[in-house]
């Protein structure tokens, strides 16, 4: 895993014609784990689509690494589990890991069958031991978000963008998540999330966007 790095640079949005908010500036590093706070509408959401590169609609820069956070190096450093669980219901939870680190050439350093392994493994890990042949279309949509957290136990991206991780998990999936995320930043990773949750998440960074909300600092 590369030395993680991220730099937001003078950040700013608008959205039809309003301010979200101006100024932001910080830098984490590797092993940091940062909550993203504030109250609704101050662009939680926004600022993760904005690092993640699914907004373009900012000024300022994104840095990873030293560099503008763009392209293949960049997104295949990164894992982000938004608020949709970004799955192809058609398929099974296996098919869709499979297509998702295949994605990210996951799939050509090992056999299928040592994948399905790893595979199941990190599905019972969300509480979905039995479901890997369903179709997903025959799934909760908390079962389906879970079948997309599965990638957390799996992935070895440094930086993850988690838009809140936590719901539709019952409280020991919660402790076993965040676990997840503790060992994942002391490996070297970077976390940024959001959260309506207390967390016991040790060492937590805050950004509170409310600082920069319509502008104030």
């Amino acid at each position: 895993m590369n030395k993680a790095q991220l730099s937001l640079v003078n950040l700013s949005c608008e959205r039809e014609e309003r301010l979200i908010f101006s100024g932001l500036n910080a830098q984490y590093d590797a092993g940091d784990v940062v909550h993203i706070a504030g109250p609704n509408g101050v662009g939680k959401t926004t600022l993760m689509r904005i690092v993640t590169g699914l907004s373009s609609h900012y000024e300022g820069e994104v840095r990873w690494c030293g560099e503008v956070a763009r392209g293949y190096e960049f997104h295949s450093s990164l894992l982000y589990h938004g608020h949709h669980a970004g799955i192809n219901p058609s398929l099974t939870p296996l098919e869709n890991l499979h297509w998702y680190f295949g994605l990210n050439g996951v799939a050509a350093a090992s056999a299928r069958s040592s994948l399905d392994t790893v595979f199941l493994n990190a599905l019972a890990k969300v509480g979905l031991t039995g479901y890997g042949d369903i179709p997903c279309l025959h799934m909760s949509a908390g079962q389906q978000r879970r079948v997309a957290l599965a990638r957390l136990y799996i992935s070895e991206a440094p930086l993850w963008v988690l838009d809140e991780p936590f719901t539709a998990i019952d409280k020991a999936g919660v402790a076993q998540l965040e676990q997840r995320i503790d060992d994942h930043a002391k490996s070297g990773g970077l976390v940024l999330l959001t959260t309506h949750q207390a967390s016991a998440l040790g060492n937590l960074k805050t950004l509170n966007m409310a600082k920069f909300a319509g502008g104030e600092q």
